[in-house]
């Protein structure tokens, strides 16, 4: 089996630490888009990456970036909503037998699109706010907070098939996730 490196850091700053992921996705995802590869170890990978990114920051990020007025509650709950899509496009991914099937590329080109989008807009409307608003030692305090979180997720095996289920369920409960998506208006 193909074992892929996650990466385990214990510290750093927080925005940098952030940015190591968001490459890290961008590079799982061109290897799940390349049909030579272990597409299956790969998924698995991005997985545990996916669920172990989004609740470390949402649960030591997002409100420290709050309770520091570097973002309001909007961006905060904004980000909350995309890593609900992506779970919920992840699971798409995820819940398909084989990887080299055309239903398998149309699950990733999807995951894709929504996660390369999430990574766009965290980086300009969180990070950026982050880097500017918040000084360097709660940038390394809340960067040890983000890397034990993330490690916890990680060898809780947190991107099973099954816990990614329990998580899009939860978000489509918490109203995470809009089941009709054509119901806003056009611009």
């Amino acid at each position: 089996m193909t074992v892929i490196d996650l990466g385990r850091p214990i510290q750093g700053d927080v925005v940098e630490l952030i940015l190591d992921d968001h490459r890290r996705f961008e590079s799982l995802l061109r290897d799940l888009r390349d049909s030579s590869s272990d597409r299956d170890a790969v998924r698995r990978a991005f997985a545990a990456l996916h669920v172990a990114h989004a609740e470390a920051e949402e649960k030591f990020v997002y409100p420290k970036l709050r309770t520091k007025r570097a973002v309001g509650a909007h961006e905060a709950e904004h980000g909350e909503e995309e890593h609900a899509e992506g779970h919920e496009a992840l699971l798409a991914v995820l819940e398909l037998k084989g990887t080299d099937t055309q239903a398998f590329d149309d699950a990733v080109e999807e995951l894709a699109k929504v996660v390369n989008h999430h990574l766009t807009e965290e980086e300009l409307t969180i990070l950026n706010p982050a880097r500017e608003e918040v000084g360097p030692q709660v940038r390394a305090d809340l960067g040890e907070q983000f890397c034990a979180e993330r490690n916890r997720q990680l060898d809780g095996d947190c991107g099973t098939l099954t816990n990614v289920r329990r998580i899009v369920a939860a978000a489509r409960k918490d109203g995470l996730l809009d089941d009709d998506e054509g119901d806003e208006g056009d611009d």
